[in-house]
């Protein structure tokens, strides 16, 4: 059974899913600065000051020791702008690696032209197998 395992984890799938596991969740903390250290406060200065993660409607009023109970809208916003900017990333780095297969793959088409040599020769065995039917 650990060998059935490690076959399983070494495979080159699991070991891809791992690598972008990591750098995915690299990638989401970068994002997550970007938006709140600098698109969240230039917004705040297009919108006249406004801080997005202090908005909030609030439903119920504190008493006593009961915090009062808010929507906290302006952090919902905030991360509907951090999932943009991931899908929007995520969206063209797959698009660039599309890109850079199509052209392996016509270079990979152009080297397989056949020679005349070959073509006639194939063309040969074929008339010959007709022939022989």
């Amino acid at each position: 059974m650990l060998k059935e395992f490690k076959e399983f984890a070494m495979k080159g799938n699991v070991l891809d899913l791992a690598i972008g596991v990591i750098i995915g969740g690299a990638f989401g903390k970068i994002v997550t600065s970007l938006v709140q250290d600098i698109i969240m406060p230039l917004m705040g200065v297009i919108t006249g000051g406004v801080n997005f993660t202090n908005l909030s409607l609030v439903l119920k009023g504190a008493h006593g020791k009961t915090p009062a109970l808010t929507l906290n809208y302006g952090s919902f916003i905030q991360n509907i702008i951090d999932f943009l900017i991931i899908s929007f990333s995520i969206f063209m780095f797959i698009k660039l690696i599309n890109n850079l297969k199509k052209e392996k793959k016509i270079e990979e088409v152009e080297e397989e032209k056949v020679s005349e040599e070959v073509m006639l020769l194939q063309e040969i065995r074929d008339l010959l197998k007709q022939k022989q039917e």
